[in-house]
């Protein structure tokens, strides 16, 4: 039986899917979390140790320390553990992704100037503090102001003049500090026009094999990025998805990255595919569980079976599939979502999974990284899945009670 050290994040959608796939594939799991492991969710699996993901100085010799048993493979289950989960990798001499491969493709920055190295195509950039001149000498207006290592669209803002550039430094600057991270220095960029898309893929020694490519068909062009739908398999032609395919496979080999799943966002225009980052693990949240309708399992076996050696899945069958996460309207508690029922009752809707527990703040992007919840389709055409989505989502009705103001 492998035996597995899987770094469980305190609110990752994505836990339970992959106990489950463990349990599914018997594979023995040791669970790590970033919180008190006395506070646990009922899981069906007690962490073993809970240590601070994001001080890995400081994780690293306490999860060696309580280790007793040696592990096949460490995993993290999101991007919050991706950093230490490298670490320990090296520490006990198991196969993988290099830690500063894996802060290259983590960084914003840095995975512009991989970018810039290597011939990809980039949109000009530039690292700024608060001077909103410098950041404006990039290339003129519209430009994009990102925190450099948050996800989801969290600290993603469009500012179409220097007014919008203050107030969008500032904002992002706010939500940085927010999340506790180190101060970095910002990145501002020129906003990049066209059609949004996704790959999922898995590299095997350097190697990708797209597992599958998602069309974003609703707009972003700011001055939020929130994302809603995926719908695959893409509608974008087969050259361009080949063009995509082959970025995302340069831009990981140059940064190091040769092993495991990954998650690549991408605009595409008439100048071509232009790589807007790429993220060492599978898809987020709960989003995962749409391959399920395509290749007959969720992203979390995938990348379990991927870790441990097991057979991947074969070609994706001519199923579409599709998943919505449920946008936050709008800020404040968050109270429940009706209308499911009739949401359930639509055909092609295959699931709805509501996440948000009644009582919790909510807020959408560019303040928050997370969703209300899910909602998954299964059609026979790209067009039928994205129109389930749609139908199933206007359905809903979400209550949420405003903030009051001081």
């Amino acid at each position: 039986m492998p035996r597995l050290l899987l770094l469980l994040p305190a609110a990752g959608y994505a836990n339970r899917d992959f106990i489950a796939a463990a349990a599914r594939l018997n594979i023995e799991l040791v669970a790590c979390a970033d919180y008190c492991h006395r506070l646990a969710p009922g899981w069906g699996l007690p962490p073993l140790m809970s240590v601070p993901f994001d001080q890995p100085d400081i994780a690293l010799p306490q999860v060696l320390a309580a280790l007793k048993q040696p592990v096949d493979a460490v995993l993290a289950v999101d991007d919050h553990g991706q950093a230490l989960a490298a670490q320990l990798r090296v520490a006990l001499k198991l196969p993988g992704n290099p830690p500063e491969a894996v802060a290259t493709l983590t960084d914003k920055l840095h995975f512009r100037q991989l970018q810039q190295a290597t011939g990809l195509l980039y949109p000009a950039f530039a690292q700024v503090g608060a001077d909103a001149l410098a950041a404006a000498a990039v290339s003129g207006f519209p430009l994009v102001v990102k925190a450099r290592r948050l996800n989801a669209s969290r600290g993603v803002i469009r500012a179409d003049d220097a007014d919008q550039l203050v107030q969008a430094l500032e904002q992002v600057q706010r939500i940085q500090a927010l999340a506790q991270r180190d101060k970095d220095a910002l990145l501002v960029e020129r906003f990049i026009s066209g059609v949004e898309v996704a790959l999922d893929g898995v590299l095997c020694s350097g190697v990708l094999r797209v597992l599958a490519v998602f069309d974003k068909p609703d707009p972003l062009d700011g001055p939020y990025f929130e994302e809603t739908l995926f719908i695959t398999p893409s509608r974008l032609p087969d050259a361009t998805q080949r063009d995509f395919a082959a970025a995302v496979e340069r831009a990981c080999v140059t940064a190091g990255v040769t092993e495991g799943v990954v998650h690549a966002e991408a605009r595409v225009n008439e100048a071509g595919v232009w790589l807007l980052e790429i993220a060492p693990r599978g898809i987020g949240g709960l989003c995962g569980r749409v391959l399920v309708a395509t290749l007959g399992m969720d992203s979390a076996e995938i990348v379990l079976r991927h870790a441990v050696g097991l057979p991947l899945p074969v070609q994706a069958n001519d199923t579409a599939a599709g998943v919505m996460m449920i946008p936050i309207p709008a800020s404040g508690i968050f109270h429940g979502v009706d209308g499911q029922d009739e949401a359930r009752a639509v055909p092609d809707i295959t699931g709805i999974e509501i996440t948000a527990p009644p009582g919790q703040l909510v807020a959408p992007p560019p303040e928050s990284a997370g969703y209300l919840g899910f909602l998954f389709s299964r059609a026979a055409t790209p067009q039928q899945a994205e129109a389930a989505l749609r139908a199933a989502h206007a359905a809903l009705s979400v209550r949420i009670q405003p903030l009051v103001k001081p």
